[in-house]
């Protein structure tokens, strides 16, 4: 109960957050000003513009097919909300820790690919049906990349479960013995025989224990920004060509609730990129001799304190991906439908697969 209400919370707040920095990062990039006028620095653009997207009529096509039409918002952000679910914000704080963590919030999430095309084709109109089209195959091809680098971080760890991975990446190791993971040791630690348990920080990442899951991490946040609509993949949205893509008929809530699914989306797979290769809740500071940054930067993992800084840790983490994707959008240009679909099948998919059988090969040393 605890998680829905936080992700009730910071979902919404996020989304209005996001967009005003969205503006100020896209400003920056093409050198102009951004919001100015409504509020200090502009603050209160994003809740102007908000407040009068609500305030607006709702319009149905009177072509439209009713009830796929109303239907298609809410199973869009639906799906993508129900995979904050398996999402650790602290070492106490989860939804829920299902054991398989890892595939109900891919599985979860694949339904909003339905939404899409009840979207296009309930609008009846043929932008936005052009839209959902694109979308829909955009979103199946970098699923495959996308999934291949989650699996080798699921081979190295030997778990499905998001928590378990979180703990593995951090200084609570031997402390918390409910987990197998720490009957079985860290894997990339053994095969130097060096053990770094209680140094933490960024030596006990993912992406620093296991170097090559760097190549990972560079697939899964490429295909995240396919999945995410994101530019320079943003094509579904393309306005020079779909005036707006598979949202192009609605307004008002209903758009706004699609335009929350987007930033929704995008706040969910930088949570699990954190996750999964950049320690998760876990402090990136390491022990130092008598210089016990780790610890003073990780509190009590069953109090208070280790919930406050986990939490902290984790959506910092989240927060510098974002602005990541940001810079993205403004900097590099739209693909080519065949540049798409060559760079998810012909190059991160074969790297995706070289990583598995990497990791395979990578496992069965440190057995």
């Amino acid at each position: 109960m605890v998680a829905l209400i936080i992700f009730v919370v910071l979902v919404p707040a996020f989304a209005l957050a996001a967009v005003y920095a969205e503006r100020k990062v896209s400003a920056f990039v093409q050198d102009r000003i951004g919001p100015v006028e409504t509020g200090y620095y502009g603050l209160l653009q994003t809740l102007a513009d908000i407040l009068k997207l609500l305030l607006k009529e709702d319009i149905v096509p009177t072509s439209a097919q009713k009830r796929i039409f109303n239907l298609a918002p809410i199973l869009i952000f639906s799906s993508i909300f129900a995979g904050f679910a398996t999402i650790p914000l602290t070492p106490t704080i989860i939804g829920s820790n299902i054991e398989s963590g890892v595939f109900f919030l891919l599985t979860i999430i694949s339904f909003d690919v339905v939404g899409l095309i009840m979207a296009g084709w309930g609008s009846n109109n043929k932008f936005s049906l052009y839209g959902s089209m694109r979308s829909v195959a955009q979103m199946i091809s970098y699923e495959v990349p996308l999934t291949l680098s989650i699996l080798s971080v699921v081979m190295i760890s030997q778990t499905l479960s998001l928590q378990e991975i979180s703990f593995q990446q951090g200084i609570f190791i031997n402390q918390y013995t409910g987990l197998e993971t720490a009957r079985n040791y860290l894997f990339g630690i053994k095969a130097t025989g060096i053990d770094l348990t209680h140094v933490g920080g960024i030596f006990t990442w993912n992406i620093f224990r296991m170097p090559f899951l760097m190549i990972g991490f560079v697939i899964y946040f490429i295909a995240s920004l396919a999945e995410s609509n994101r530019a320079p993949f943003d094509i579904p949205e393309a306005e020079s060509e779909l005036v707006a893509g598979y949202h192009t008929e609605y307004s008002g809530f209903k758009f706004a609730i699609l335009f929350l699914s987007e930033y929704g989306m995008m706040l969910l797979v930088t949570f699990l990129a954190s996750i999964l290769y950049l320690g998760s809740w876990n402090t990136p500071l390491p022990n130092i001799g008598f210089v016990r940054l780790a610890d003073w930067t990780s509190g009590n993992v069953g109090g208070i304190s280790g919930g406050l800084w986990g939490f902290f840790w984790l959506f910092s983490k989240s927060m510098f991906l974002i602005f990541l994707q940001m810079m993205a959008r403004w900097t590099y240009p739209r693909l080519r439908v065949d540049q798409l679909m060559y760079l998810s099948w012909k190059v991160l998919t074969p790297m995706a697969l070289a990583l598995i059988l990497l990791s395979a090969v990578w496992r069965l040393l440190m057995i």
